[in-house]
């Protein structure tokens, strides 16, 4: 039996590992889709107008990286039920349509804006808990709700002309239009996903990523190459040149790499950490776009941006009090980070 010091240290290396992961593969990723949606590539200066196929090149990334997991790693229990990949038909297609929604989005507005509109994703998750599967929030988190809407309210109202001219085609009301449909789809998901994972108590999240990118990915084929003319276009001589396909292939990498680390802190640590993290990173990568893409905040959207922090930190940090310490059996908390199945943008 390990010493309870050997398996502490264990546990550090692993959150470490964790947190290094899903930090450095986000922020990396963000830094990638951003510079791929305002910046304009070669001599004729065009722009690459095909986000919704970064998606779809994601999701199949996704899913072949996490068959290799599930088929290496994924002990399967004799007598134990699974779930059916036939499970995860449904909420693909929501997991589908909201996340190249929220890449559309980058057309309209700025990235620091499209962050800060996501990380409301609580708003519709509490929503669809309550009307879906009758859950019930503590006022402290509805109170969090609030501010967190008031925030990206405030943030949206005015922004830098510099970060203006940058964008395709500014426009702020279809831009968290956008945003909002990509939210509430994420609510959806995340209830659906949740029946799944109490009908089925042996699922793993490795299993959950691997089939839905895997059904994420199938629906994207008609619609870029059979509705759409975006297909042909994006695999097209002129949107494969290097730097648009080197940023395609490693913002890929970077969601695969997410996935992984984010699915081990869910299930070996505990849902809460796991939650901690990926909200946090959600306001480094505003700090970053600030910074490394020099994409300037005006004077009166730090004071939104600060309370939304706050706001989205509160109810995790007062749970904490009674269940941060990590545990090996996965505890799930009632205000989702994001799924660590899926592949949404950063």
């Amino acid at each position: 039996m390990a010493a309870p010091g050997s398996k502490l240290r264990q546990t550090l290396l692993l959150l470490l590992a964790c947190v290094l992961g899903i930090y450095g593969s986000y922020l990396t990723q963000g830094v990638l889709q951003e510079t791929l949606s305002t910046k304009k590539f070669g001599p004729q200066g065009v722009r690459f107008a095909h986000l919704s196929s970064l998606n779809a090149v994601q999701c199949w990334v996704c899913f072949v990286w996490a068959a290799l997991l599930v088929a290496v790693f994924d002990k399967r229990k004799p007598g134990a039920e699974y779930p059916p990949f036939t499970a995860y038909w449904k909420p693909a297609i929501t997991n589908c349509v909201g996340p190249a929604c929220g890449l559309a989005a980058l057309k309209y507005i700025s990235y620091p804006a499209q962050v800060l509109a996501k990380s409301s994703k609580m708003i519709p998750v509490m929503l669809m808990g309550t009307v879906l599967h009758g859950k019930r929030y503590s006022a402290l988190e509805y109170v969090c709700c609030l501010a967190i809407s008031a925030g990206v309210g405030l943030f949206g109202l005015k922004s830098s002309s510099k970060v203006t001219r940058k964008l395709a085609s500014p426009n702020a009301p279809l831009g968290y239009t956008l945003c909002l449909v990509n939210l509430v789809l994420d609510g959806y998901t995340n209830a659906s996903q949740d029946e799944i994972h109490k009908r089925y108590k042996h699922g793993s999240a490795l299993q959950m990523m691997c089939w839905m990118n895997f059904w994420c990915g199938l629906y994207y084929l008609p619609i870029l190459f059979l509705f759409s003319s975006v297909g042909p276009r994006a695999a097209g001589p002129s949107a494969l040149s290097t730097p648009r396909l080197g940023g395609t292939s490693c913002s890929s990498a970077c969601a695969a790499l997410w996935a992984s680390c984010s699915s081990s802190a869910q299930s070996r640590l505990c849902s809460l950490v796991n939650t901690l993290i990926t909200t946090t990173r959600k306001f480094f990568n505003i700090l970053l776009s600030v910074l490394w893409n020099a994409n300037p905040l005006l004077p009166q959207q730090w004071a939104p941006w600060r309370w939304s922090s706050r706001a989205c930190w509160c109810p995790h940090g007062r749970r904490a009090g009674g269940t941060a310490s990590p545990t090996t059996q996965p505890q799930r908390s009632n205000t989702k980070a994001d799924p660590v199945h899926t592949v949404t943008s950063p």
